[in-house]
């Protein structure tokens, strides 16, 4: 069974693409477009995210499910703490290992309701990340991912705390981490920095999301939790009232910043796809990342 970590340590630069589950027949059907026209660049993996405060968790499970029976992808599911008991997670792990997912991104997640609310955890459940990356470890074979932040969590009081967080979930048996949203590549490899001046080698991957739309950029901007660099507003605020100048310019921007990255040894980039596949499909042909698809049992 192929895992993140050996697709992503192929021996050249990859990408991976990240969606979320559908909401209704339309979203799915949608939503499986994208599949299908990014499958056929082979990503290293495609993940399936839980929603906000866990609350698409059985649309998740039936997506990855589906992703993991009905494709060649590698499919990565995510799964949350949030309003599980331990008994609830040890069903639902063992039904993504009943259907064939051995990779699973495991986050502590948001309040449910408020994402900046208290965080109560489920008294039968988990408060942190690092519990459930434990238990999805001692329940099978699994390949499992933790969430990084390259600007620190909302949560943490500085990033120095935020990376010693980050890597007590590593040593708990995290074979990889994926960073959420950043605008510079800087703000990557400064977590990078720190994670191994902690004497932590384990496989780091950037989020990127290609900025289309001033509505994409306002999503990005929420995302990472941290303001638009000045550098980056001045140079889309030309392109306000020009939606097409503006999707140009956000491409660039975007194959830019992974341009530097993969130019610094990234191993691949992680795209939050939004549920669609013509930028990201743009962004990894101007890299030259696609590769020839896989075959079903690869």
């Amino acid at each position: 069974m192929a895992t993140v970590v050996k697709r992503v340590r192929a021996g050249r630069p990859v990408f991976s693409v990240e969606f979320f589950p559908p909401r209704d027949a339309e979203d799915e059907q949608r939503l499986w477009q994208t599949i299908r026209d990014l499958e056929m660049l082979d990503p290293a993996f495609v993940s399936v995210t839980y929603g906000a405060g866990g609350s698409s968790r059985d649309r998740t499970i039936r997506t990855t499910g589906r992703v993991a029976r009905e494709t060649t992808l590698v499919a990565m599911a995510h799964l949350t703490a949030v309003d599980h008991s331990v008994a609830e997670l040890r069903n639902v792990i063992g039904w993504y290992a009943a259907v064939g997912v051995r990779n699973i991104l495991a986050v502590r997640g948001d309040p449910p309701g408020d994402p900046n609310g208290e965080w109560v955890p489920h008294p039968e459940g988990l408060s942190y990340a690092d519990e459930l990356v434990r238990l999805v470890r001692s329940l099978g074979d699994f390949c499992v991912g933790v969430a990084a932040f390259p600007y620190g969590h909302p949560r943490s009081s500085d990033v120095d705390t935020d990376t010693d967080y980050l890597v007590r979930k590593l040593r708990a048996g995290a074979d990889f981490a994926i960073a959420q949203l950043f605008f510079e590549a800087e703000d990557f490899l400064r977590l990078r920095d720190r994670v191994a001046a902690r004497g932590c080698d384990t496989l780091l991957l950037p989020g990127l999301m290609p900025l289309t739309t001033r509505r994409t950029l306002d999503k990005a901007v929420e995302l990472s939790g941290a303001t638009l660099p000045p550098s980056l507003a001045d140079r889309l605020a030309p392109f306000a009232d020009d939606p097409a100048a503006f999707r140009a310019a956000g491409i660039d921007i975007v194959t830019e910043l992974g341009a530097r990255l993969l130019a610094e040894g990234v191993p691949g980039l992680h795209f939050y796809t939004l549920n669609r596949a013509k930028a990201t499909k743009e962004v990894v042909a101007r890299l030259g990342l696609a590769s020839t698809p896989m075959s079903p049992a690869a």
